[in-house]
């Protein structure tokens, strides 16, 4: 019994700061991936989901933003419009 809770007391720690560390890994790396498009002409400004299987999304492409839908059968274009200055963050 005291070989278990000596386990628990070594263990949990460790599986708690290897979540955190995967946690902040990945909020870096979405960081890295959601920054600036520098050199790219396809840039996705921002996506919504609908349902399980339908997501819309809207794209940045030569000076115009592009809104289709995403589903498994493939994309859809919706809409387009002139592209909005971009806002600067806080």
């Amino acid at each position: 019994m005291l070989w278990y809770i000596i386990k628990l007391i070594v263990l949990l720690p460790m599986i708690g700061l290897m979540a955190w560390g995967c946690l902040k890994f990945a909020q870096k790396m979405q960081q890295r991936m959601g920054g600036p498009a520098t050199g790219k002409a396809v840039r996705i400004i921002e996506t919504t989901m609908l349902s399980p299987t339908l997501k819309l999304a809207v794209l940045e492409f030569h000076g115009s933003e592009i809104l289709v839908s995403v589903s498994r059968q493939g994309l859809t274009r919706l809409a387009e419009a002139p592209a909005r200055p971009v806002e600067a963050q806080p």
